[in-house]
């Protein structure tokens, strides 16, 4: 098995970029949900609710601030894009802990699983895409660790989707479908919750090494 993918999400439900490699420290992906919008009622609102936001791309500057559309996520043309995704009082704010994260820092999927799945593997919303699997392997990974290189992380469980998987990652068309299809076939969970046991640098084509506990 190898890293056959990496994904970084600096804005909480916008879409992420692609990474060659990644520092991995014990929240995460460095950069990963480093802001998220807050509604004017004052809580985090997300895709969910307002899956426009889908429809904005966030990066990393150099300079480590998130950027929307290439521009940076204090410019007043971001502010308006939030607030017509969101509505009136929506605004960016950056994240101080792990309330940035629905369940754990990392959400790590496999290649066999996408494809049992037939949709594209950006809907699940992964940090680490894993190659080389047969089928569902991963339901029997719950428990487990992966070692990569030096790094290790560890699986919790087997991620419980929502309405985001149902909407196109380019066109933001929905098709309810995949999310009916996941709760049918799959027990509406996809893809592991994962946490880091021991950080480090990772990077495409590294290979991975399941370990299962005694």
């Amino acid at each position: 098995m190898h890293v056959a993918e990496l994904w970084r999400f600096p804005v909480k439900s916008m879409a992420g970029e692609p990474l060659g490699q990644a520092e991995v420290r014990p929240d995460g992906i460095v950069g990963d949900r480093v802001a998220y919008v807050i509604g004017a009622h004052g809580r985090i609102v997300t895709a969910r609710t307002r899956p426009r936001l889908l429809g904005h791309g966030a990066t990393l500057g150099m300079d480590g601030e998130p950027q929307v559309d290439g521009r940076p996520w204090r410019a007043p043309e971001v502010e308006r894009d939030v607030v017509a995704a969101v509505g009136v009082g929506a605004r960016l704010v950056l994240a101080d802990g792990l309330e940035r994260f629905d369940v754990l820092p990392l959400l790590v999927a496999t290649d066999g699983a996408i494809r049992v799945l037939g949709a594209d593997g950006r809907r699940l919303r992964p940090n680490i895409v894993i190659g080389g699997v047969s089928g569902l392997a991963e339901r029997t990974w719950e428990g487990a660790r992966l070692r990569i290189g030096d790094v290790v992380i560890g699986v919790q469980d087997l991620r419980q989707r929502c309405i985001m998987t149902t909407f196109d990652p380019d066109t933001l068309e929905q098709d309810t479908g995949v999310l009916h299809r996941i709760n049918r076939e799959f027990g509406g969970r996809v893809a592991l919750n994962c946490y880091v046991v021991r950080p480090g640098t990772i990077a495409v084509g590294d290979l991975v090494e399941l370990t299962r506990l005694a």
